[in-house]
């Protein structure tokens, strides 16, 4: 191990112990510290209930810190040599992968992932650093010709400024990552307040990661608040000039707000909403594998994913087959404690979002919808649910279900499939399950989605690739490549005339 992971091994241990049995504090300037006030807030194991750890409670004035420490450190950080920037984040994705295990039990504890999504989580991470280390030396210049004799036009991208990161608690520790890692790389600096649900794994471990990883103080800062706090805080952040981008990912009911917030001072903001994803199981598709499709599409994580299935389209000709054998797979699926290894349906997040789940399927039931399996509150848990008979007049039809329910329904041929994916305000993520892949791409040009995954699942994610959605899904940038280009900087147009112009007066 090198000089760097050993002081990493130590630094993470120390996070550790505060982390479960003492304070979480804020992030800013290079300095862990507590709110400006002394105040914190209880940080809750998701399974239990109970407390995992106390959370450093930030303020309006520590928020407005953080913004000063990122506006004074991002021009060196942008006058930094490529290779030297991607460095850092290369070191980043070893400090992470070096030390694993100590990431996957606190997303274990504190967002109720199991073992095996909080292993993925971090392989992800890891991954879009070095994809973002990449972005450090990107082609990012263009030349145009010129209509005037003599003139050479030139294209230049230059770091946007400060990024504003409001992220959330469902995969915190890559979501808030990606809201700032391809800013980070292109020369900005970022200001992260993560979900006051996972003030630990969305911002103080990966302040920690950064800070091992040798990135010069203000680069990155995270201010963690209380709901009670979140407005204000929240809104410092948004409407500060000194923030030149937001990047928000959470429901679209917030999205929203956000977007009109930055509206109002021509700020741009990245938004990655909300979704009710289908699956499109088409008449020549093997039923076993688009069961397997279905099955991990809505329960991953508890259905818990912004790109989770909440519909699933199958052709009448395989439905009922479909169907019986869904429920059956479904059936043999138990809630375990997130640290058992074969655990694949933990608890849910809180006790609002589990109230919030079984209102709209009980609502459904009393509707006439048909839970065929599961529809259970279990302490901390909700048994893996599928429904039928759901229709538009129904709530659930239209909201995002995010918890292990998924609805099934029959389509007579793939015009009505098609309307029934497209039936939504949202855009998110589709999938095509089809023996002809050809055709599958036919079809998938016809979803309103930002991403169509053919013969896969709708919760698909690769960090090189532009990751956003249609409709109330998504709003003016994407995430990863080019996406992230445009995203988190500004374009200057610069002419050259080299020899005299002939002005007409």
């Amino acid at each position: 191990m090198t000089a760097v992971d050993e002081s990493v091994q130590v630094g993470h241990t120390s996070l550790l112990n505060r982390a479960t049995s003492g304070e979480s504090p804020l992030y800013i300037d290079g300095g862990w510290q507590p709110s400006s006030d002394g105040r914190t807030f209880v940080d809750l194991d998701v399974t239990t209930r109970s407390q995992w750890s106390v959370a450093a409670d930030g303020t309006v004035e520590d928020m407005d810190a953080a913004i000063a420490a990122a506006t004074a450190a991002q021009p060196a950080w942008e006058a930094l040599l490529p290779n030297e920037r991607a460095a850092h984040l290369f070191r980043a994705a070893q400090v992470l992968e070096d030390n694993q295990e100590y990431y996957v039990d606190a997303l274990i504890k504190e967002s109720g992932s199991t073992r095996g999504k909080s292993e993925w989580e971090c392989w992800l991470t890891a991954i879009a650093l070095r994809e973002a280390a990449a972005l450090t030396s990107r082609t990012l210049g263009e030349t145009y010709p010129s209509t005037v004799p003599g003139k050479r036009n030139y294209v230049e991208r230059t770091a946007a400024g400060v990024v504003g990161v409001i992220s959330p608690w469902n995969s915190p520790l890559y979501l808030s990552a990606r809201g700032f890692i391809y800013a980070v790389a292109l020369g900005n600096t970022a200001v992260v307040k993560p979900s006051e649900e996972t003030p630990v794994t969305g911002g103080a471990l990966l302040a920690e990661l950064f800070e091992a990883a040798g990135f010069p103080s203000g680069i990155l800062n995270v201010v963690s608040c209380s709901r009670d706090r979140v407005e204000a805080v929240a809104d410092k952040l948004i409407m500060d000039f000194r923030v030149k981008r937001v990047c928000f990912t959470g429901s679209t009911a917030v999205g929203r707000k956000i977007g009109e917030a930055c509206a109002s001072v021509l700020k741009r903001a990245i938004l990655e909403m909300g979704g009710k994803n289908p699956i499109l199981v088409l008449d020549d598709a093997d039923v076993d594998y688009a069961v397997h499709v279905a099955y991990y599409s809505a329960f991953l994580h508890q259905g818990q994913i912004c790109m989770s299935c909440d519909k699933v389209i199958v052709a009448e000709s395989l439905y009922q087959t479909f169907v019986d054998k869904l429920v059956a797979k479904a059936s043999e699926l138990k809630p375990l404690d997130p640290a058992n290894p074969e655990s694949v349906i933990g608890p849910i997040i809180n006790d609002r979002q589990l109230e919030r789940m079984e209102r709209l399927i009980r609502a459904a039931e009393s509707a006439g919808a048909d839970i065929l399996v599961g529809g259970t509150v279990k302490g901390a848990y909700y048994t893996p649910t599928v429904i039928t008979g759901v229709t538009p007049d129904m709530e659930i039809y239209h909201e995002e279900i995010f918890g292990p329910a998924t609805m099934v329904f029959r389509a007579k041929d793939e015009t009505e499939a098609i309307r029934i994916a497209n039936d939504t305000r949202y855009g998110l993520s589709a999938a095509v399950v089809t023996s002809d892949t050809s055709h599958g791409q036919v079809v998938a040009r016809q979803i309103d989605a930002g991403m169509v995954h053919i013969n896969d699942s709708c919760v698909h994610d690769e960090p090189h690739c532009p990751f956003g959605g249609m409709k109330d899904s998504g709003w003016v940038g994407k995430w990863g490549g080019a996406g992230a280009v445009e995203a988190f900087t500004e374009q200057r147009w610069i002419s050259v005339q080299d020899s005299p112009r002939d002005f007409p007066f």
